[in-house]
């Protein structure tokens, strides 16, 4: 399947994610991104030293000026379970913005078409490093980038195309 683009609607899929309360929920893609300007971002690996110390802090360093800009939801998405999520969303207690959601199984990072095969590694199928930025669910920029490099996805050039 060729990669989700420019001019694509998002794909509905669900994703776990823990809420304020601490409960486990199963979201809708859709439920949080219709009639909304969203950033929808992906990483490889939670825990992982690109996404910990460079991917996910610049949106939250930034997430303050996404949403000036007029940023609804920043939403992150890596092929982990949602347990993962928690904890590695705990590793960010400044955190006032980014949703950690999980796609345990790959379905929806594979509805986007982007799939990356790391088993060579021992990490079978993850997320390709990616940023979305969607209005009312229409992909309006698609920053994907190639094998594990860190250049087109990260906060400041979302920011660049606002």
């Amino acid at each position: 399947m060729a990669p989700v683009g420019v001019g694509d609607t998002l794909p509905d899929g669900q994703l776990g994610w823990f809420d304020a309360d601490d409960k486990l929920q199963q979201v809708s893609v859709h439920g949080l991104a219709a009639s909304k300007k969203v950033v929808l971002f992906g990483v490889p690996g939670a825990f992982t030293p690109t996404c910990s110390n460079q991917h996910v802090p610049g949106f939250i360093n930034q997430a303050e000026q996404l949403k000036a800009k007029g940023v609804d939801e920043i939403l992150l998405v890596s092929v982990n379970d949602a347990f993962v999520m928690k904890a590695w969303a705990k590793t960010y207690p400044e955190n006032n913005h980014v949703k950690f959601l999980a796609d345990g199984l790959g379905t929806y990072i594979k509805a986007l078409g982007l799939e990356l095969d790391l088993s060579e590694k021992g990490l079978g199928i993850r997320s390709r490093r990616f940023a979305l930025l969607a209005d009312n669910l229409k992909v309006t920029v698609a920053n994907i980038e190639e094998g594990g490099q860190f250049t087109i996805s990260g906060a400041e050039e979302i920011l660049k195309a606002l």
